[in-house]
């Protein structure tokens, strides 16, 4: 080793010592992330696994409810189609409902607590119209809508635009608003449960052609308006310019505001949309249901779920979400084993734990 000036000359001597430790550190440090990604795939594969597992087993026992007489007789056939239409309809009643808060609170990103409240609003109004004045069915739906609209609308600007962005607070003051909105309700239109009659073209049962069934035509029609309402909003929001203005508002309010646009008004309108499709669930909900105290909290939870297994601002995930909502609470409640038919509402919340395990986004959700 050359020595410079009688010392002894360290350069270089302590460069493989520093890069044999950062090679090891580097080792041990891609080790135990390769370790925690590991163990976050197998808890995510198990997951996947029990829930797969779950599905298959479920569907296994309503295979065997269903075909309980016998494989390849008729069985229970014919009330299995009877409940998978209710589902389908109850599924058609959930996206209707479900559809505003997706557009309120999954697009727009806008807590809106009281949505159930305008669904049971939409509801009473229809039926007020229909029996004490005896206005036309058709007529009295779009009253109640266009009044649900109005009354959220009124809501947004007093209440909620002055708070864009503030979850919490957003949240306090719509779940005030449900609760003066729930008294006044009861207040007004009674405690006991109502019902709007059908049109007279829709009251009659339809037959379906197949085990000499039957099934109500009106239950049909909701899943028709279901489907229209779905493509008309899917249209609106995706291939309209108001739709890419309110995507663009959402995105970016102060670049879209000084491109020359409105996006307070743009917002106002389409919540004023969102309340009017809660309006039109509780019209359609008050028809083919009931209408009575804590309808709207009961709707409200079922949106909720609707637009968390589907995912936030994805009406595609809302309609996927409506269908499995409404076919685990139909087939639960009637295919559980018995004794746990009390227990059927406990398979919804299965049902939500098992899509977040798998995608905490939701379905159809994407990252923030």
């Amino acid at each position: 080793m050359e020595t410079r000036g009688g010392r002894r000359s360290t350069e270089g001597e302590g460069a493989p010592e520093r890069g044999g430790a950062w090679a090891r550190w580097r080792g041990r440090a891609w080790a135990r992330w390769r370790g925690l990604l590991s163990r976050g795939q197998l808890a995510v594969g198990r997951s996947a696994s029990v829930a797969g597992a779950l599905a298959v087993l479920s569907a296994a026992w309503v295979f065997y409810q269903v075909f309980d007489a016998g494989l390849g007789e008729s069985g229970n056939v014919p009330n299995f189609i009877i409940i998978t239409l209710n589902a389908l309809s109850l599924a058609g009643l959930f996206f209707l409902a479900a559809s505003g808060l997706t557009l309120i609170f999954g697009l727009m990103r806008v807590v809106n607590m009281a949505h159930g409240s305008l669904y049971l609003l939409g509801g009473y109004i229809a039926w007020s119209l229909t029996s004490s004045l005896g206005v036309n069915w058709w007529v009295a739906v779009i009253v109640a809508t266009l009044a649900a609209g109005v009354f959220g609308l009124a809501m947004e600007e007093l209440f909620l635009r002055w708070n864009l962005g503030q979850d919490l607070r957003q949240a306090l003051i719509t779940i005030a608003l449900s609760v003066i909105l729930a008294d006044q309700m009861l207040n007004v239109f009674g405690g006991t449960a109502q019902q709007v009659s059908p049109p007279d073209l829709l009251a009659g049962p339809v037959g379906l052609g197949i085990y000499d069934l039957s099934y109500p035509a009106f239950r049909l029609f909701v899943v028709g308006v279901a489907l229209a309402v779905g493509i008309a909003l899917w249209f609106w929001i995706q291939r309209t310019r108001f739709g890419m203005v309110v995507r663009a508002g959402i995105d970016d309010g102060a670049m879209t505001s000084a491109l020359g646009v409105n996006v307070r008004a743009v917002f106002a309108v389409a919540f004023f949309v969102g309340s009017c499709l809660a309006g039109l669930g509780g019209a359609f909900g008050g028809t083919v249901l009931s209408l009575a105290p804590g309808q709207d909290q009961v709707f409200l939870v079922s949106s909720i779920v609707v637009v968390i297994i589907g995912g936030m601002g994805s009406l595609a995930g809302a309609a996927i979400g409506a269908l499995l909502l409404a076919f685990v609470e139909q087939y639960s409640a009637v295919y559980l084993p018995s004794g746990f038919g009390p227990y059927s509402m406990v398979v919804t919340f299965v049902l939500v734990a098992a899509v977040l395990a798998l995608k905490p986004t939701g379905l159809f959700g994407r990252p923030a």
